[in-house]
């Protein structure tokens, strides 16, 4: 354990003698395959769980103050860690999973399951968030990359989100336009800054046709994904006027294995660990993939994927 690890751990212990209410719980050398969707990863120096965004601030300066490596983690999806695990704190947001509704607004916090705030709209009969259902990642995951499926994505429903400047140590509030959305993209990738909460913006609709929608949404999931399998979702972006996983089954890397990671037989678009597959399998494959479809279509396909080493 480094020095500033330690330190950043002592100071942890002592906020924690003075506040009963709010500790701030951590684990050490815990494994990151425990959680990521994709069960791949060494063990964190340090993983710590917050609460509240007050935790979150509070973790945050200390962070700051000792100059220890961190790295926010929602739901572990979407992410690969290295098998050498991660020399710092992993700060997950699983236990900020508050999800409240008032009037046509669903406000979900960051480590708040895309799932769950989904089905709290449905059970509120508010209409907008159904393409969310069965996408396994968090709420704040999904505002940072834009997250969507069929015809729905983050851009149309996000009112406001509010955040930690890490440069400031402020808490901030967005508008949407102030997300500056695209596909796949938003100002989070841009700025050093820790989602807290998003307001969705939503409409009032019949619960019925709600429920039947999110149900049809999982079928066609169960039908056409990997699910069976661990792994990080959809791997590649999608190409302006193609469909990746089409290609990707066209040069005939359906089934297609390094070590444990595998190029799904089901969906070609994703990765899959079939068992014990390592960092080192998935981006060899990676790698093999990303070739082989710029020598037969001359396109350079881009990683979906967040890799942390």
């Amino acid at each position: 354990m480094t020095d500033q690890i330690t330190e950043f751990k002592n100071r942890i212990d002592l906020y924690n003698k003075r506040e009963e209410k709010t500790k701030i719980f951590y684990k050490i050398n815990e494994s990151l395959k425990e959680h990521t969707t994709f069960r791949i990863g060494g063990n964190a120096s340090l993983f710590l769980s917050v609460k509240d965004a007050a935790s979150m601030l509070t973790v945050l300066k200390l962070a700051a103050e000792t100059g220890v490596r961190s790295f926010i983690l929602g739901r572990g999806s979407n992410v690969l860690f290295s098998d050498a695990g991660f020399n710092g704190i992993i700060i997950s947001t699983s236990e900020l999973n508050h999800v409240s509704v008032e009037d046509c607004r669903v406000t979900a916090s960051a480590g708040a399951a895309m799932s769950s705030a989904a089905r709290e709209a449905m059970e509120n009969s508010l209409e907008g968030m159904e393409f969310l259902y069965g996408i396994p990642g968090s709420c704040g995951g999904g505002v940072y990359m834009n997250a969507g499926a069929y015809t729905g994505e983050m851009a149309y429903i996000v009112e406001s989100t509010t955040y930690i400047d890490r440069e400031k140590l402020e808490i901030c509030t967005i508008n949407n336009a102030e997300h500056k959305f695209a596909y796949r993209e938003s100002v989070f990738k841009h700025i050093n800054a820790v989602i807290i909460e998003s307001t969705f913006k939503l409409k009032n609709g019949s619960r019925e046709e709600i429920e039947f929608k999110m149900n049809d949404f999982i079928k066609r999931r169960t039908q056409k994904q990997p699910l069976e399998y661990p792994s990080a979702g959809s791997v590649f972006k999608r190409y302006p006027g193609r469909y990746t996983a089409q290609m990707i089954d066209e040069a005939g890397l359906k089934g297609y294995s390094v070590g444990g990671a595998q190029v799904s037989e089901k969906h070609a678009g994703f990765i899959i660990n079939r068992g014990n597959a390592t960092c080192d399998d998935v981006l060899k494959l990676i790698d093999i993939v990303k070739n082989r479809i710029l020598k037969l279509y001359g396109i350079e396909i881009e990683c979906e994927i967040i890799h942390v080493s």
